[in-house]
């Protein structure tokens, strides 16, 4: 009876002892899928406190949680289970979708580039602040995330194809919480910081002053570095998957040409890891910006150009 119980306990450690391993598979792969949709999720980032722009300060938070919320039933309700199936059954198209996805981040990122050269910038739309401005807000911003979402979990996707089917689900859902909780959270922040700011402005400790004007006068600051970190990370991530997408479809030559380049640096001493890393990245975001470029000149510059010879 004693070794029968002794053996059920071993039996239950060894159950134990896999499940954390399991757990810890699972976050790991996770994390490794997050990270891959680096550039989509500053984008999120980037694009979202937009959406509370002109709105009272006390509907700016409750006006994030519902686009949060509705952020995270796009991806748990909807793209996750199209994604679990395509990847269980029609696996073959997720190189050329996680293409697509790739060319449009490329766009995107040439794009904001392209408007900050020739000074096109579409204007902002005024937003109504009662309750069907805010309804209107909400439904459009969670359309953009829509397009975002997508991307951010095919891209995670990509990274844990090989993984169980049930494994996938799970650590395809724990991205979607994860990134919806970091994105929205940190947007969240930034669209009070200013409040904040100006509530620490007016205490009376001299400390408590200086850093309020400094947190008013950062935040402008903060995010034109927080969009142009995402320009470059659209074009880079962009690049990259269509760097690997060519090489997958068998078309070796560029990614050869690259991964020579990558070698040609990696045996400087102490630093060769880095330079490599450099050098991949540099060339992903190069090959984006050409990408992009020439999608912006179909898209944009070549009709406005027709458009202003007509007019002549």
């Amino acid at each position: 009876m004693a070794g029968g119980l002794v053996a059920l306990l071993d039996d239950i450690a060894a159950l134990a002892k896999l499940a954390a391993a399991s757990v810890d598979d699972i976050g790991a792969a996770a994390a490794r899928a997050s990270v891959k949709a680096t550039g989509v999720v500053v984008d999120d980032t980037a694009v979202t406190p937009r959406y509370v722009q002109g709105l009272e300060p006390e509907r700016e938070l409750p006006i994030i949680k519902r686009i949060a919320l509705g952020s995270l039933r796009n991806k748990l309700l909807f793209i996750l289970p199209a994604a679990l199936l395509l990847s269980q059954f029609v696996p073959w198209l997720l190189t050329p979708i996680l293409m697509v996805g790739g060319c449009y981040l490329a766009y995107e990122g040439a794009e904001k580039l392209w408007e900050a050269v020739s000074g096109h910038h579409e204007e902002a739309e005024p937003v109504a602040v009662d309750g069907s401005g805010e309804d209107t807000v909400v439904a459009g911003a969670i359309r953009t995330d829509f397009i975002l979402s997508a991307e951010i979990m095919v891209i995670a996707l990509n990274e844990v194809e090989t993984e169980p089917f049930i494994s996938r689900a799970v650590i395809l859902a724990v991205v979607a919480v994860l990134i919806t909780v970091l994105v929205y959270g940190v947007v969240g922040l930034i669209v009070k910081m200013d409040d904040i700011g100006l509530n620490l402005a007016g205490r009376e400790s001299s400390t408590a002053q200086k850093v309020g004007r400094g947190l008013v006068k950062g935040m402008p600051v903060l995010l034109r570095v927080l969009s142009t970190v995402g320009i470059a990370a659209m074009l880079w991530v962009g690049g990259h998957i269509l760097l690997v997408g060519v090489d997958e479809l068998g078309w070796h030559s560029l990614y050869a040409l690259v991964h020579h380049l990558e070698e040609g640096v990696a045996g400087v001493a102490g630093v060769g890891g880095v330079l490599a890393w450099f050098v991949n990245t540099l060339a992903s975001a190069l090959i984006g910006l050409v990408v992009g470029a020439v999608i912006v000149a179909v898209l944009h510059v070549l009709p406005r150009r027709k458009k202003a010879a007509a007019a002549h």
